[in-house]
């Protein structure tokens, strides 16, 4: 399925390599990919770019669970205010609580690696 995807014309070697990178990313990767993908279109003033990232990022919140429902409804909040920040052209807040966001996430990851 995803092979045919390497023979179409202007596939170059740069979108192989992403696509191969994307298929064999953990979710934590993923996760921080958006992430990027997110604030460096924000940075560019892209708003359908990164509207549609912040999209993503609601879409992967999980409602189960009590602590995880709190947790995600406040990432919730979050990514609608960054959506509602991006329409009104704020780009320098979406970009401050995105990276933000990144980093608590990249950290979390780190703490998580050094207990188990």
């Amino acid at each position: 399925m995803y092979s045919t995807a390497y023979a179409r014309p202007g596939f170059n070697k740069a979108n192989q390599y992403l696509a191969k990178e994307i298929l064999e990313a953990t979710p934590q990767q993923l996760l921080i990919k958006i992430y990027d993908f997110a604030i460096v279109n924000c940075q560019k003033h892209d708003l359908v770019r990164t509207n549609n990232a912040i999209q993503e990022l609601i879409n992967s919140l999980s409602f189960e669970g009590p602590d995880v429902k709190e947790i995600s409804t406040g990432l919730l909040r979050l990514y609608k205010f960054c959506q509602d920040q991006m329409r009104s052209q704020n780009y320098e807040i979406v970009q401050k609580i995105l990276s933000e966001l990144r980093d608590t996430w990249i950290s979390t990851f780190e703490k998580v690696k050094m207990v188990k």
